[in-house]
């Protein structure tokens, strides 16, 4: 095979690649989707002669049918609120509605931005929070305050969750301060899931249900090390994204789907008018 002819056969593939991948990360979206879930994988890109890190953000969705999906992917610096915006902004332009609650590790301005775009109540990722509080407290103490904390998480619905968060607040403000100022701070955001489906709650507290996801994504990323601008980071993650996405749809549902019709709204307001005042 002659060079000329090698350097055609990767283009052709390149537009192979291109065309399915763009279509399926810009594909409408109809139905409701009353969860998602937002994460980012960081990446190295070169940038004006520079290499910069940037952040790969996948969304991910569960429709009232009970299927799970891959809807978008966006590329940027995932602390800025215009880029948190400008990215749900694109989900909602493609029909992406119903959405309830966001679940996402704490990054500046989503908050705000999830407020403005979807008016959805956000859950903070309890796996990315647990990590910050244990922080404020020895390793030797770790088993200990971590178990306490979880007594919140163990209990039937939002109101008892609430009262046993405050409580163990309580007792543990003597010796942390900071830990229990950072409990005061963020109970509405770790217990938001609370006042959803119990048959649900286990894949709505954190963004660990995309955690392999995320794995692979990395993994094939640091094949390449250092991408040469966004357009290939689109079409590398954005293929590996789409072979995910097709996986799931061949395996059973993700959620189930009778409760869905259990989400109360007047239970989830309270929670979602706090949750934008503080936005």
């Amino acid at each position: 095979m002659t060079v000329s002819e090698t350097r055609m056969g990767q283009a052709r593939y390149t537009e192979f690649m291109t065309l399915p991948v763009g279509e399926f990360l810009n594909r409408p979206l109809s139905g409701e989707w009353p969860y998602v879930w937002l994460d980012a994988t960081y990446l190295k890109q070169r940038q004006g002669g520079r290499i910069v890190s940037v952040a790969a953000i996948i969304a991910v969705a569960a429709n009232t049918e009970g299927r799970r999906e891959i809807i978008g992917l966006g590329i940027g610096p995932s602390e800025a609120e215009t880029f948190w915006t400008d990215f749900l902004r694109s989900l909602r332009a493609r029909g992406l509605s119903g959405v309830r609650l966001v679940i996402s590790d704490a990054h500046t301005g989503l908050k705000a931005a999830i407020a403005r775009v979807f008016e959805a109540t956000w859950q903070r990722c309890r796996v990315h929070w647990m990590r910050n509080a244990l922080a404020h407290v020895s390793k030797g103490q770790h088993t200990v305050v971590a178990a306490a904390i979880r007594q919140a998480f163990e209990q039937p619905d939002r109101k008892h969750a609430g009262e046993t968060w405050r409580h163990v607040a309580g007792q543990l403000r003597a010796r942390w301060p900071k830990l229990a100022d950072l409990m005061d701070a963020s109970e509405h955001d770790v217990l938001a899931y609370m006042v959803f489906p119990r048959q649900h709650r286990t894949k709505l507290h954190s963004t660990n249900p995309i955690e392999r996801l995320n794995k692979e994504v990395k993994r094939r990323a640091d094949v390449v090390g250092i991408f040469p601008n966004e357009a290939s980071i689109m079409r590398l993650i954005g293929a590996v994204l789409f072979e995910q996405n097709d996986q799931w749809q061949t395996s059973s549902r993700y959620m189930m789907v009778e409760a869905f019709a259990q989400i109360d709204k007047e239970e989830i307001d309270p929670i979602l008018s706090i949750t934008t005042k503080a936005a």
